[in-house]
């Protein structure tokens, strides 16, 4: 499959995301991790997808000139926006609380941007799924907070944990996507590319 038509190249995930890089195994691709610190700052004129692709792009800088012409570097970013907002990672559990607060009893949009950056060219592309949520009380929140610890998460949730088991009532769009990777993306882009180098 995939891994056959990409066995000449050599697929860099720049990701320290559990979830991600499972996500990778489970779509049968080899690739190696690669880390490299940087700081999510994005300029506040910037909205909605806007955010997340120019972050899925900064992550990429560091790499440019340590591409080989084998490579395909992959970098990504997830926001959730509401209320014309983006809504991060928790700086603790008040900003936890105030966040999934806001999601409670209504819909908001998840949405991923992937990067794809090779020696020759750029291509970012980004995935949106609306998710609702049922009325949330403090007691379920507060429970969700201490036992999960969604510090690491933007919207302060995980859709595959506690919380989105008993809270999302509606999705309309890709689940993975929510999770932080739109997976049906990647598969289609990375054949895509291939076949047009």
């Amino acid at each position: 499959m995939l891994s056959e038509t990409l066995k000449n190249h050599n697929i860099i995930l720049a990701s320290g995301s559990p979830r991600r890089q499972q996500f990778f195994k489970e779509l049968g691709l080899d690739f190696e991790v690669r880390l490299k610190p940087i700081k999510e700052d994005y300029p506040s004129r910037l909205k909605h997808f806007e955010i997340s692709d120019y972050l899925a792009q900064l992550k990429a800088l560091p790499f440019k000139n340590e591409l080989n012409d084998d490579d395909i570097l992959i970098t990504s970013d997830t926001i959730v926006w509401h209320n014309g907002k983006a809504l991060g990672k928790p700086l603790d559990e008040f900003d936890a609380f105030a966040m999934l607060k806001s999601l409670s009893n209504a819909t908001h949009e998840v949405i991923t941007s992937i990067c794809f950056t090779t020696t020759k060219f750029e291509k970012t592309l980004n995935d949106i799924t609306k998710v609702t949520f049922k009325n949330l009380t403090d007691e379920e929140i507060n429970y969700y907070i201490k036992t999960c610890e969604p510090f690491d998460k933007a919207g302060a949730y995980g859709i595959q944990e506690w919380i989105g088991q008993i809270g999302v009532t509606n999705i309309q769009g890709s689940y993975f996507n929510v999770m932080g990777m739109p997976t049906h993306l990647v598969y289609k882009s990375l054949y895509d590319i291939v076949n047009d180098l």
